[in-house]
């Protein structure tokens, strides 16, 4: 096999094109596309679907199924009745660290919307997992993620009220739960089981986020301990899946 000596690391090897060659109009036209942007730079204005048709010769329908996978792809946003080049995806760190301290380290302004706080009787599967009794009153804490004001998630949080009595009261919805957490309440993390999927969105998540239902979201799943090894907290959390990526430093087997 023929590696283009411009091969990036982790690109898709020959940019995707089959052995034989024969690729889709709308790959080849995504292709092109692909660096009309890198040219236009962040923030950019594409030209039309109809322009881009009549200087590729191609059929409206071949472009919008180019600039369709660029959208879900995070290349390429809306902007009122026109479409822009997109900046760079955040990368969120597969770690202990709160939503917070990953987007402030790439330089962005992290904030919530808080959607609703409320106190209900714990649930048999809520109950088992954070072990706590059914029925025994645990709180919900349900906000929208954003950076620099752009809504990126949706964040659900379970806490027994006896870990949080003042949640309601001593907490800023708007700040890190991590922070009240530690700082002002002296409760230390120990260690988190975290599971990953993709997943749609349902309506009412799409219309918090502010996003159309068929995007891509990366759902995780997690179980936080503290330093006793305590369960305290249970979270779910869905992030767009064109804004989005994550990273982790996975280290050797030392008894090797």
């Amino acid at each position: 096999m023929d590696y283009p000596n411009d091969q990036a690391p982790g690109a898709p090897i020959r940019s995707g094109i089959p052995e034989h060659g024969r690729i889709p109009k709308y790959y080849a036209l995504k292709a092109r596309i692909a660096v009309l942007l890198d040219e236009l730079g962040e923030g950019g204005l594409l030209p039309t679907e109809r322009e881009l048709a009549l200087r590729h010769e191609v059929s409206r329908e071949t472009v919008r199924q180019a600039l369709r996978e660029l959208l879900l792809e995070g290349r390429l946003r809306r902007q009122g009745r026109g479409t822009v080049v997109a900046g760079p995806k955040l990368e969120q760190p597969l770690s202990l660290a709160s939503y917070t301290e990953g987007v402030r380290r790439q330089g962005r302004r992290p904030g919530r919307h808080l959607i609703g706080l409320d106190r209900f009787p714990c649930p048999e599967a809520l109950a088992a997992e954070i072990e706590v009794e059914r029925g025994e009153p645990v709180w919900h804490l349900e906000r929208v993620l954003l950076a620099d004001d752009e809504r990126v998630g949706l964040e659900s949080t379970y806490v027994a009220v006896a870990r949080v009595p003042d949640l309601d009261t001593a907490f800023d919805p708007d700040s890190s739960f991590y922070a009240y957490l530690h700082d002002r309440l002296r409760i230390a993390f120990g260690d988190a089981d975290e599971r990953i999927e993709t997943v749609l969105a349902t309506p009412r998540e799409a219309l918090l986020i502010g996003t159309p239902p068929a995007l891509p979201m990366l759902l995780i799943h997690r179980l936080s301990r503290d330093a006793d090894g305590r369960p305290l907290e249970r979270v779910r959390t869905l992030f767009r899946g064109d804004r989005f990526s994550f990273s982790a430093r996975l280290r050797g087997d030392e008894r090797r």
